[in-house]
């Protein structure tokens, strides 16, 4: 099950939400995603749970609690839609 886990503290490290997560069954990864431009935390991030029931769990005992200072959400991930490029090529074809 992927879950994702929002409003973190900007502080707050992958093996924070991965000691977390571990309390309620295996955890697969963890990520949390940095701003490419700044190096830093976006305050988001996802905790995938190799068992669909342990993920529930967790979701159940984690959303709205404390973590470092912060009120964290979380839920389950919803898949990445397949995103349509606004780009649009113009036809170089001269007439």
């Amino acid at each position: 099950m992927n879950i994702f886990v929002a409003r973190l503290n900007y502080e707050t490290q992958e093996s924070d939400l991965r000691s977390l997560f571990e309390s309620y069954g295996e955890v697969k990864s963890v990520k949390i995603i940095i701003d490419k431009f700044t190096g830093t935390s976006k305050g988001f991030g996802f905790v995938e749970m190799m068992d669909d029931q342990d993920g529930q769990n967790a979701i159940n005992a984690l959303n709205n609690t404390q973590l470092d200072g912060r009120t964290i959400v979380v839920k389950v991930a919803e898949p990445r839609e397949s995103r349509q490029s606004s780009y649009s090529p113009r036809n170089n074809n001269r007439y």
